[in-house]
């Protein structure tokens, strides 16, 4: 059995490309000298001259890293008005309380959301045990061990 591969292409899916020793004449209707395409605007230059190419291409890089350096501004920011509520110790999640630019600026505006944010919504204060509460604290008993069980039972 022998595979034969052939190379079946419809009418469709051939693709005029004229070889390099061939060389192609212009069309009657299409010269060189025509900058309008059919809907009567201006057409580009298909070859823009390489100081402009590299010109667009150094602007684009630049709109590249100013959106990269906003990205990065906006979760800087982020992350200080976390920390700012964080360090209030009034709330349990930091991130209950929404962005605001304004609490970066003015602690008065911070501490006036936060309140009423916890007016609104108590169960998100940070909740902080006091007194007794039955763990860890109380009367330290002796440590039980085995030899004093066994004694007592003797």
């Amino acid at each position: 059995m022998t595979d034969e591969t052939t190379d079946e292409t419809t009418p469709d899916e051939a693709v005029d490309t004229p070889l390099e020793d061939e060389t192609t004449e212009p069309d009657a209707e299409h010269t060189e000298d025509e900058s309008t395409d059919d809907s009567g605007s201006e057409r580009p230059e298909s070859t823009a001259p390489k100081q402009v190419r590299d010109l667009r291409r150094e602007a684009a890089n630049y709109r590249t890293q100013l959106r990269q350096e906003q990205d990065r501004a906006r979760d800087l920011e982020q992350r200080l008005h976390a920390e700012l509520v964080r360090s209030t110790g009034r709330l349990a999640d930091p991130s209950d309380l929404a962005y605001d630019a304004e609490h970066l600026d003015d602690a008065d505006a911070l501490n006036a959301a936060i309140d009423e944010l916890l007016a609104s919504k108590p169960h998100l204060a940070k909740r902080t045990p006091r007194g007794s509460i039955g763990q860890g604290e109380g009367d330290h008993t002796p440590t039980t061990d085995l030899a004093s069980i066994l004694r007592a039972r003797a």
